[in-house]
This record gives structure tokens, sequence and C-alpha cells, in this order.
């Protein structure tokens, strides 16, 4: 058999002492009355009236004085220090104690009082151990530093550094927030497919399964546009959809394979509409979460109180990047991405230079909020014409702080332009664009029964959460981002 470390080995002597004397590690249940929060809020009240509290969590902390022992436990609200002393406890009971360790889930029932240094504490009248930590926690400063360690272990971050915590809570109170703004305005929640037999809306390249019964191939979507855009084809008018898609691409500070969208479509509307419906969304997120609307992003002061920027694409690589590609052909604008020292492939198309140009020498410097508009067809396969610039098609994207965080568009209805502009995405395809779009015949055939004029907005979440906690990275919002295998 193994040895095990001393740290590990002393842990697991505890455990077999404690079962030896009859107490059980890992009991079914404890019967809470208060957390920790409620203890502290209504202080004066219990000790006034000399309640019994009970109360369970962590032990963070532990000091030993003779025959008096004080320690914090920290349950999902806080923490709050307990007080055990021998001669109230009686001896057996007290010496019990010397079988716990820090990182042991304890209930603790007893008193409030306030010790002499002026802590508001629970002097214990009885205590049970609720499971045994095999392992030490690592200690704040200095066991749980390195950021690649605390995105795989998130349990133990969660444990050690309390401001993780606060950003998972704001995680929470900014979806609720999204999805109130929308409730209130009439949109109806739904769900569509997480499952696609053919995946659309997007372009990504998917992940790809096997349905064993069916004996098809199926994909995690990457978008729900086609399927939510049926719904208002049926006759909803105003949807949305919280929900996970799934890329099969790079990882970086800005995305994650597994990434969390919201996806709304409004009838009757235009890109002009969502435009002044996403300002709106998100100028009532900050307040809920901010209560202001100025305020600091990885060292950029942004500012939701004015007026928000318009800009075509093409406008604004001109603005930033001091060249007018509009007109340009491939092979012109793949020397102007060499001559701007961009790392491109020869089989890159001319679209994804355009891209490519836009994301390195614009975006970064999107610090204020800004709309970029007015993107060619061949980038915007389901979005509407322009409708006084043919060539260009009604959609907009948002970006804040260097962060895109909105796509939009006039959704397209005319089925005959959509096919037309699928068959452009397979010949973009069979070129050797893998993340080109694919055609979806049952989309088309629904299209054929008619779709209302369409306003569609997609929001990632996960950096809406980055823009208003100041994370600097996407896997600081996500509870357990994708990581490359551990060695």
């Amino acid at each position: 058999m193994e040895k095990l470390p001393d740290y590990l080995a002393h842990r697991r002597e505890k455990l077999k002492k404690l079962k030896e004397k009859g107490i059980n590690p890992y009991p079914y249940k404890f019967e809470k009355t208060h957390s920790s929060k409620e203890i502290l809020e209504s202080f004066e009240d219990l000790e006034k009236e000399k309640k019994v509290v009970k109360i369970a969590g962590r032990i963070t902390s532990l000091r030993t004085h003779g025959k008096s022992i004080f320690f914090h436990i920290q349950d999902g609200y806080g923490k709050i220090q307990v007080y055990l002393k021998s001669d109230e406890l009686g001896k057996e009971k007290f010496e019990n104690f010397e079988l716990f360790d820090i990182g042991d889930f304890i209930g603790v029932e007893g008193i409030v009082f306030v010790t002499k240094t002026g802590e508001k504490s629970i002097r214990a009248s009885d205590f049970v151990m609720l499971s045994k930590s095999l392992r030490p926690l690592p200690e704040k400063w200095h066991g749980l530093q390195d950021k690649e360690l605390r995105y795989r272990q998130r349990y133990l971050d969660l444990i050690v550094n309390p401001e993780v915590k606060k950003t998972f809570l704001t995680r929470t109170k900014i979806i609720q927030a999204m999805r109130k703004f929308l409730d209130d305005r009439g949109f109806i929640e739904v769900e569509t497919p997480i499952l696609q037999p053919i995946y659309g809306g997007a372009s990504a390249r998917p992940f790809k399964t096997h349905h064993n019964v069916l004996d098809r191939d199926l994909y995690l979507r990457i978008a729900d546009e086609l399927y939510l855009k049926r719904l208002l084809i049926g006759g909803f008018e105003k949807v949305y959809e919280v929900c996970k898609d799934f890329r099969n691409e790079g990882m970086d500070k800005n995305h994650n394979p597994e990434f969390s969208m919201l996806e709304l479509y409004q009838a009757y509307a235009d890109y002009n509409d969502i435009m002044k419906l996403e300002e709106e969304l998100l100028k009532f997120v900050a307040e809920v979460i901010l209560k202001k609307l100025i305020f600091v992003y990885q060292g950029d002061e942004i500012n939701l109180d004015t007026e928000w920027k318009k800009i075509p694409l093409f406008e604004s690589i001109k603005e930033y990047a001091n060249v007018d590609l509009e007109k340009k052909d491939e092979e012109e604008i793949r020397e102007v991405a060499k001559n701007l020292n961009l790392s491109v492939d020869e089989k890159t198309n001319k679209w994804k230079l355009v891209d490519t140009i836009f994301g390195n020498l614009v975006q970064p410097y999107l610090i204020q909020p800004t709309f970029i508009t007015d993107y060619p067809i061949q980038m915007s396969p389901l979005a509407k014409r322009h409708r006084k610039k043919d060539h260009l098609t009604e959609r907009f994207e948002l970006f804040i702080g260097g962060l895109e965080l909105g796509n939009a568009f006039s959704e397209l209805n005319d089925p005959l332009d959509q096919k037309e502009r699928f068959l452009q995405q397979m010949n973009l395809r069979d070129l050797g664009d893998e993340e080109a779009q694919v055609t979806d015949e049952d989309f088309l055939r629904a299209l054929d029964y008619g779709m209302p004029p369409t306003g569609g907005l997609g929001i990632g979440i996960d950096r809406v959460v980055m823009l208003f906690t100041d994370s600097a990275s996407i896997r600081d919002v996500i509870f357990f981002p994708q990581m490359r295998p551990e060695g």
C-alpha cells in the first residue's frame, strides 16, 4: 500500500479515532436555525432573548487557549466566531474537538455573546462533526494564487478567495436582471434544442456526437437563432432564451468552448429598435448591479450615461487603422494585413481578413459604448440587406471596454434570398472555410410560410459579467472553464 504523506495520514488517523468513539464523521443532516448573516443582522435581539441558535459551516481558522478554543466557521453567507469552553461542554466533549481540523464541516448550537475584544460570537453548548476533511486547505496567501490551479480547483478558490464567490453571486444577479428587463417588456422565455441535426445560426465549427438509437450524427448547438426564428414563424412575437452554446474553436481571455448567451427576437422590429433595446438593457443591468452608469473596467472609465457612438464597419477601420478596405479585392486586403504585421494564412478569405484587421486594429480601442454597423453581406448570411446600401446588411455589433457584447440584425425573412446566402456559404466551405454556415432545408421551408419583419440580438452573458465585475478573463466568470489536460 502506498504510504500517505504525513499531512494526509494525520487526518486519516483522526477519522479512525472518530469512528472508534462511535462518532459518525459523515452524518445525514443537521437542522439549522440561522445563517451567519442572519445571526449578525439580528444579534442584539438574539443576545437579549438568550435564544439558542444552530448554525453549520466549514472551520476556517482555529486557535486554542488551554481550556478555551476559538474558531471561525464559514457558511454560504459569511462567517462567524465560535467559542468553546471545557467547563461548559464537559471534559469528554471538549477533548473530542481535538479530532477536528481547519476545513472540517461542523454544526454548532449555542447562544450569542460579545467577546472581550468586541467580536460577535457564539458560545457553544454543543457541536457535531458534519464532514471530516481529509485534505488541508491551502494557505490563503501562499497556497492558491496560481491562476491555472484556481481555475482547475474552483472549489478551493471559492473557499479561500471570498471575492471570487462575490463575482459569481453578481453573475447570478446579472442574469436575473436581464430576465426581469425582458419579462417586463412582454418577452417570453423559451427553450430550444441543444442537440441539433444541423448546426446553424453562426459561423463556427461545432462539436459532433452520435445518437445510437437514431444512428445519426448530432451537433451541440453553436447558436439558438434558427430555432427561435421558427417560433416567430409559428406565431410568437417576442421570445428570448438564456442558454449554453458550444463552439469548437480556440480558447483565450474572451473565448471558452462552452459559453452562455442571451438570444432574443422581436417581431415587427428592425436593428435600430434592437440597438435601442440593448442600450436600455445594459443600462438597466448597470443600475441594478452597480447602482451607477459610470464605472471602471480594467483601468478605463466607462460611461454608459452618454450618447452611444455608431460607426459603420469600414469607416471604423479607416478611422482606427487608417486604411480603406471597402473597395479592395481579396489580394489587396491580404497585402494590407501583411503590411500591418498581421499573421494571416494564404487560404484566409477576404471577409476573414477584414475581420482580422478589425479585431486587431479597431476593437481594442472601442472602450466607450460603440455600435459597429453595416457589415458586408458575405459576413452576415442571416441579416437583411441594408435598405440604402445593397452590398451591406443591417447588422451591428456592440463593443464596450474592448469587449464584443452583442450581435444583432434586421433579420433576413426573404426565403429566396436566404437560400442564396446559404449557397454562398457552402461555396466558402468548399474553398476551405470550416466555419462557413451550412444549409438548413427545414429552416428554409419554415421561411416559405412567412416570418414577420424581425429584429434579433445575441448577447454574450459571460462578457457582460466580465464588464460589470471588472474581470480580465472569461475564465474568471465561468465556474469551471475548459482547461488543457494537467501535465
